[in-house]
């Protein structure tokens, strides 16, 4: 039988333009681009740009162990990017800028203008004028606002009219509680995919910035240059960054056409030595950091022994690198060695004490361990160093319900519950409220 269609009859297209008509009525969602100049949909203020920023990347850069303790590394980098921040369309946004601890190989950008390059890129670099392109790629999609477009775009389509960030709390029941809570703070999903198109505009915007600052447009040549040899040679160091910055040649070779007719004859800042000197603290470790990284692909293939190998080679070359240290920690851990695990935390509190994934690693420990007191005690200063990641929140709960202390466990699940309602965690926390009598 034929269903004619009546008036009142909608396709799902039809009602998915009407919902992201109603969202756009809501919260005049149209906007002048900075870059482009012409209007766009756009559903995220400014202002929520730098909250959502705010808010997540602190436990992104904890995830990755924290600046880099050397303060010249940190001031030099920082002194770099503000002047690509300067050149760019939105260089009243509240950029800052660091090096990470992390061994992993890339650069990324929140939507506010953090901006985090890792130590394990800074080793790829040969120059001044690559890190300034590298800098610039992220200022440009700062300012051409890819991350707050994208979202746009995934609201109007979904009708939602909130700009929520998901709790993405590590859940992988062969490590837990190796990873669970550690930076998983929504994070992923402002730092997720950018299009093919997004990075050919970062790239643009990045190259036209570093010219602006006074730096050889050579400078983006030898950073695709080199990302693509790493692409093809060692794709494990650089597999982070290709999965949330497509890589392609033709990133290269649009590079090297605009250096030849766009910036030709632009002779800038290459910088080599006063870059080599400024890097000068990790190059020194070097072959530590690289055995850290064979460690972390050895870990991500559960070859634990092996990894610990590589993490005993890193620690004898540098004995009191944080990252080491808990690298190793995590890797006790996954092989049910928590006392030495615990043994390598304390060291990494030690090692760098403004710095909170240590405590949050220890107080893991020391909950498996059944020293719950303990346990409190460094899910307390993690929240003082780094607050607003809710899986301390519930574990500080279990803590307190196996301490019997129903009444400080209840207000942990209640607190918990108010931002994650999902998962295995959510359900233990909504059953213990529940059976002890505080739901009603």
């Amino acid at each position: 039988m034929t269903h004619k269609k009546s008036p009142n009859d909608i396709s799902r297209r039809k009602a998915l333009k009407l919902i992201a008509g109603g969202t756009l009525g809501v919260l005049s969602g149209c906007a002048i681009n900075p870059v482009t100049g012409q209007q766009q949909l756009m559903l995220v203020s400014q202002q929520q740009e730098v909250q959502m920023d705010q808010q997540n990347s602190p436990h992104q850069f904890s995830a990755d162990y924290g600046s880099v303790q050397d303060a010249q590394l940190s001031q030099y980098v920082s002194n770099v990017g503000q002047s690509l921040a300067l050149a760019s369309h939105r260089p009243d946004m509240p950029y800052n800028f660091r090096c990470v601890n992390a061994n992993y190989v890339n650069a990324y950008a929140f939507p506010g203008g953090s901006i985090a390059c890792t130590r394990g890129i800074m080793l790829k670099l040969e120059n001044e004028a690559e890190l300034a392109a590298l800098m610039g790629h992220e200022v440009g999609h700062v300012s051409a606002r890819h991350t707050a477009s994208r979202m746009s775009s995934t609201m109007a389509t979904q009708g939602i009219l909130a700009v929520g960030v998901g709790v993405l709390a590590t859940q992988n029941a062969d490590l837990v509680p190796l990873a669970a809570g550690l930076g998983g703070v929504g994070a992923g999903l402002l730092l997720a995919s950018y299009s093919r198109s997004d990075e050919r505009q970062a790239d643009s915007l990045g190259m036209n910035y570093m010219d602006k600052a006074g730096y050889d447009p050579e400078g983006m040549v030898g950073l695709m240059d080199e990302l693509n040899k790493l692409h093809k040679s060692e794709p494990s160091f650089v597999q982070q960054m290709f999965a949330s910055h497509p890589m392609s040649t033709e990133r290269y070779d649009t590079a090297v056409d605009k250096r030849a007719t766009t910036y030709a004859g632009n002779k800038g800042k290459l910088l080599r030595e006063r870059y080599m000197d400024n890097i000068a603290s990790i190059r020194k470790i070097e072959p530590a950091i690289e055995e850290m990284q064979k460690g972390e692909e050895s870990m991500q293939k559960k070859a634990f022994a092996n990894a610990e190998e590589h993490f005993s080679n890193a620690l004898r070359i540098a004995p009191n690198d944080y990252a080491g240290l808990l690298l190793m920690s995590k890797c006790k851990l996954a092989q049910n060695k928590k006392g030495e695990g615990l043994q390598y935390a304390e060291r990494a509190k030690d090692a760098y004490p403004s710095e909170a994934q240590a405590l949050h690693l220890s107080g893991m420990l020391n909950l498996d361990s059944k020293r719950y007191n303990r346990a409190i005690a460094d899910f307390d200063a993690y929240d003082k160093k780094l607050p607003g990641n809710p899986m301390t929140t519930f574990f500080k709960g279990v803590s307190y319900e196996a301490l019997g202390n129903r009444d400080m466990a209840a207000n942990e699940y209640s607190r918990f519950l108010q931002v994650n309602r999902q998962g295995d965690y959510a359900k233990h926390a909504y059953s213990r409220l529940s059976s002890w009598g505080y739901l009603r």
